[in-house]
């Protein structure tokens, strides 16, 4: 088989009917089968792939793995040569499939190929990125100084915002609502790190993917729309903590100082950082009361 879609659901019955019906459109050129993962949701995501999408292979979880875990369940079910890890939250309007997979058979030392990613609009969404540093953190996508000052060089390193994004390049990073890995990657690199529950692993990836000594390719020949945060909005408080859980991680796997005399005051900065970024942002979108609940689970990557 050439390819595999695999699809991570929770809880997005509406976005995940529309992305099938689109894949249905769309798809006919290239031989391909789609896995939908769905992580335990309550919303009858399971009963309408079953009865609307019948050709559809449906992996239906009692419990939330996260999407990381859901991913790497349907990775491990795909007999594709490649395989195409797309958000429920996503739809194509074309044969995005034919051109991705001929560039990864030109182009062998692809670890990652992505395409551009649009909003509902048909604006150009941000997908590709710098790896993360300190600076980041006040110089991120939603902080106050990018906002004020959006062409500081900082931000504009980070989001790549004077990019082109009409050509094909390297990038350190991109986003994980569509990624379309050759088969060679998942063996050579492994699965997705699920000690991220939420959020950050694509970035976790894409820096072991670059470890290999693959590249990971920005594809704007290829466009998907994305409506950011479709995945995530029907647990807003489980999303913000593992957001942040995750940023702890990977601090700790690649930021981390490794001078010894440094690690305890710098860890402290970081952890006391990343904390109070995390309760003003729960306390600011007013989600407080859904901490904690056992159900509020999120499983798909935003």
């Amino acid at each position: 088989m050439r390819a595999s879609i695999v699809i991570v659901s929770y809880n997005g019955r509406d976005y995940l009917r529309r992305c099938l019906v689109s894949l249905q459109a769309h798809l006919r050129a290239v031989e391909h089968e789609v896995i939908v993962v769905d992580n335990a949701s309550r919303d009858g995501t399971p009963q309408m792939v079953r009865e609307a999408f019948p050709q559809v292979r449906l992996i239906a979880r009692d419990t939330n793995a996260g999407f990381a875990g859901g991913a790497n369940h349907g990775l491990r079910a795909a007999r594709g040569d490649a395989i195409l890890l797309l958000n429920p939250d996503t739809t194509i309007d074309g044969d995005i499939l034919s051109p991705m997979l001929s560039y990864l058979d030109a182009q062998p030392d692809t670890g990652i190929l992505a395409p551009k990613l649009a909003n509902e609009d048909g604006s150009l969404q941000l997908s590709c990125r710098a790896f993360p540093g300190f600076s980041t953190a006040i110089f991120n996508r939603y902080s106050l100084l990018t906002r004020l000052l959006p062409k500081n060089r900082f931000s504009q390193r980070y989001l790549m915002s004077d990019f082109d994004h009409s050509r094909i390049a390297g990038v350190d990073w991109v986003s994980a609502a569509c990624w379309l890995l050759p088969r060679s990657t998942y063996e050579r690199v492994g699965p997705l790190d699920e000690g991220y529950f939420w959020s950050i692993e694509d970035v976790d990836y894409c820096q072991r993917v670059h470890r290999a000594g693959l590249r990971v390719v920005y594809f704007p020949q290829a466009a998907v729309t994305h409506r950011i945060g479709g995945s995530s909005e029907t647990a807003p408080a489980r999303t913000l903590i593992g957001r942040h859980r995750g940023m702890w991680r990977y601090y700790r796997l690649y930021l981390r100082p490794g001078a010894a005399h440094l690690r305890v005051p710098v860890d402290a900065l970081v952890a006391l950082g990343i904390g109070l970024r995390c309760a003003l942002l729960l306390a600011s979108s007013g989600v407080r009361g859904l901490v904690g609940r056992g159900d509020s689970r999120v499983g798909g990557s935003g």
